[in-house]
């Protein structure tokens, strides 16, 4: 991979235009390519999904409120605009990286819903991380090699190939992502519960009662909370919640607002209100919530 494809920030990649004159938002190559660039901003967000397959590291990653200890032989999938902070010893990684873009496989699946269906995307009760075999391993380098191979070449399926060899890969990766972690993976009835994560996405700040979003998709609560139940195994009440408790941590972390500006900005009809709902879900007051990240940041540094 020729180094103008992937810059030294990563804060936005611009993808760059192939031989043909296309752009295509996607990006693969060797953790060489990105030396210093993890470490170059203290915290940063993407525009894009960034996935890591590493062969060997040594370090940690602050991703949002989630701290997640890197590991050899595993994959790490991140999603976009999340905070990162990645303390690590960059002379020790060997990895392959790849990122692409949304929109990069709506234009052809024309499946707006795809990332949601994704068992390690816009979640926040595991971490998006994988333990992988050797012979997965082997499985995903063939995959990369192909997609690097067609932006290396491309002519005029290019593109087509490329975006069903992401398609492959990412939906391999949420199979064993499922198995290991011990999570539903039955075939979906209906789009009510992917619909739902992707709402929670778009007005978690401003809506935080399920039946809002049963609303909004002209269905009962009742049917809302059975399709999330079969698809996650877990209630639409605890997704939003959830959902709802890493937008106000990650506002906690990386902003300098206070509770009252909180309370106002999600919409609690005080910042009493907003406190005990952090203190119920959390078990600590925000002031302990950020002390304890003081803490584990200073041991991490």
């Amino acid at each position: 991979m020729r180094t103008p494809s992937l810059p030294f920030t990563l804060t936005t990649v611009p993808f760059s235009r192939t031989r043909c004159g296309v752009d295509f938002n996607i990006a693969v190559g060797d953790y060489s390519d990105l030396q210093g660039a993890l470490m170059e901003h203290p915290t940063f967000k993407t525009d894009y999904f960034q996935l890591f397959f590493f062969d060997k590291v040594k370090g940690n990653l602050r991703y949002g409120f989630q701290q997640i200890e890197l590991k050899d032989h595993s994959v790490l999938v991140l999603s976009p605009h999340v905070q990162q902070e990645w303390h690590i010893e960059e002379g020790e990684v060997k990895a392959r990286i790849l990122f692409f873009r949304h929109d990069f496989l709506n234009i052809y699946l024309a499946d707006p819903f795809f990332t949601y269906r994704l068992l390690y995307c816009h979640q926040t009760d595991f971490a998006p991380i994988l333990d992988v075999q050797s012979e997965h391993c082997m499985e995903y380098d063939q995959v990369l090699n192909r997609i690097q191979q067609e932006l290396a070449h491309p002519v005029g399926d290019s593109y087509h190939i490329m975006v069903s060899l992401l398609h492959y890969l990412l939906i391999l990766l949420n199979r064993q992502y499922a198995t290991s972690y011990d999570l539903p993976f039955a075939a979906p009835k209906n789009y009510h519960a992917y619909e739902f994560k992707q709402l929670l996405e778009q007005h978690i700040r401003t809506h935080q009662q399920v039946a809002d979003y049963a609303d909004m998709l002209h269905i009962s609560r009742v049917t809302l909370n059975a399709a999330v139940q079969a698809q996650y195994g877990q209630t639409a009440t605890h997704l939003l919640k959830k959902r709802l408790l890493a937008e106000i941590k990650n506002e906690i972390l990386f902003t300098n607002k206070t509770a009252s500006e909180l309370a106002y900005e999600f919409h609690f009809s005080e910042p009493g209100h907003f406190m005990r709902f952090f203190k119920k879900q959390t078990g600590q007051t925000i002031t302990e919530f950020k002390e304890e990240y003081k803490g584990h940041h200073i041991a991490s540094a």
